[in-house]
């Protein structure tokens, strides 16, 4: 990663290979990944979510910069987050907390500064994300950072036995006041 990117509360840093424990955990919590994956085996998790993260990552690269949140005090682990480049200047934005540290601001304090990352040090003019119908904690998330709902794809997304819609979010960089 060229650049750091900083928040009052927490530490980001590039996903790496002893990190796996942590990632695993996660990705196997039920309550956790309701709204993203039905479950998975150790091998898939693996293979399909984790090993493709791991190359280094630069500008135009077609995977994710998965980057570790860390509490800054403890140190632990909070979870993921992250983005993928679209194309034509736009970034994808994820991200994925553990149990234990939501409902703690986390989620809105990564998407800032992932935001203010990926304008300022990157040059995007655009921020994309895609959410499982349903799930309104991510949703208010990205609607506090100034994220509009530009649409819904139905029936889109196959988790939990069922065709889910997805509702898509953009941002654009005059959009958001780079002040914060």
């Amino acid at each position: 990663m060229p650049a750091q990117m900083t928040s009052p509360r927490l530490t980001y840093r590039v996903l790496r290979e002893e990190d796996w424990p942590f990632y695993l955990a996660v990705s196997q919590d039920r309550s956790v990944m309701k709204y993203i994956s039905d479950p998975r085996s150790v091998e898939a998790i693996r293979t399909h979510s984790f090993d493709v993260r791991l190359p280094t990552w630069y500008p135009g690269c077609k995977h994710w910069l998965c980057l570790v949140i860390e509490e800054k005090i403890s140190g632990l682990p909070a979870g993921f987050c992250g983005f993928i480049d679209r194309g034509d200047g736009i970034a994808e934005f994820g991200f994925i907390l553990a149990a234990d540290a939501q409902g703690k601001g986390y989620g809105s304090e990564s998407l800032h500064a992932t935001i203010t990352f990926c304008f300022e040090q990157q040059a995007y003019r655009k921020l994309t994300a895609t959410v499982t119908a349903g799930n309104e904690a991510s949703r208010q998330t990205l609607i506090s950072a100034g994220f509009i709902q530009e649409g819904t794809l139905r029936q889109n997304f196959f988790l939990d036995g069922q065709w889910q819609d997805d509702w898509i979010f953009g941002l654009l960089k005059q959009e958001y006041p780079l002040s914060r």
